[in-house]
């Protein structure tokens, strides 16, 4: 009974963020999310994947921070570079099951994790690639990176994935304009959009980065 109580609790948790973040996700993609909370927490106990431990602290911190990024979205393609649990790409497949989604990840416990996740969940618009950001092949309409270097680092280890009309996406706590301004001259500042997520303080933000226009392109 008291499960019953904790797993509703999450539920209406969820349900409440997505509602005051204005996301329309249907209801079964919402249990589909809370399937894949459940295998996180569960493998967190023996992997340590994240520091969050909180199955509710998951919700805000995990699904809804990731879901944030949704409407800046673009395109039918999707890499998630430095994946780690799988954050913001395994929410974002969910909740968008016609976008092709490609997790890369390095380390061999959370790339584990990942296909476990595709396979149990199911995942079909789902795949994993162990390797190296920069060692990691295609062009991708969308490519997401949970702040796991500075905008000028990542953009050096996987700028080349980005195709010619796609959008970076940057998720950051705070946008530095010194981190912006040194950006290379072959990406360009779409805009930074900041974000209000439910029970995450302090700022959160997405930084929109595209190709820089080439004089080719222009003519």
């Amino acid at each position: 009974m008291e499960n019953q109580r904790t797993a509703l609790a999450i539920a209406r948790r969820l349900g409440g963020g997505l509602a005051t973040m204005q996301l329309d996700v249907p209801a079964d993609v919402q249990v589909k999310l809370l399937a894949y909370l459940d295998l996180l927490a569960r493998w967190n106990r023996t992997y340590n994947l994240t520091a969050v431990r909180d199955p509710a602290e998951m919700v805000s911190r995990h699904l809804l921070d990731s879901l944030a990024v949704l409407p800046f979205v673009r395109g039918t393609t999707l890499a998630d570079l430095g994946s780690g649990a799988g954050l913001p790409g395994i929410p974002l497949a969910i909740a968008q099951p016609d976008l092709r989604v490609t997790l890369v990840e390095s380390n061999g416990k959370k790339a584990r994790f990942l296909r476990e996740s595709v396979r149990s969940l199911p995942l079909a618009n789902v795949r994993v690639e162990q390797s190296r950001v920069q060692d990691t092949t295609g062009k991708f309409d969308t490519v997401t990176a949970r702040a796991f270097a500075s905008l000028t680092a990542m953009l050096a280890w996987g700028g080349h994935l980005l195709a010619n009309d796609g959008r970076w996406l940057a998720l950051k706590g705070h946008a530095d304009p010194a981190e912006i301004a040194a950006v290379p001259d072959d990406f360009r500042l779409v805009a930074v959009h900041p974000l209000t997520v439910p029970g995450v303080g302090g700022e959160r933000c997405v930084v929109e980065l595209a190709r820089a226009r080439s004089a080719s392109m222009l003519g």
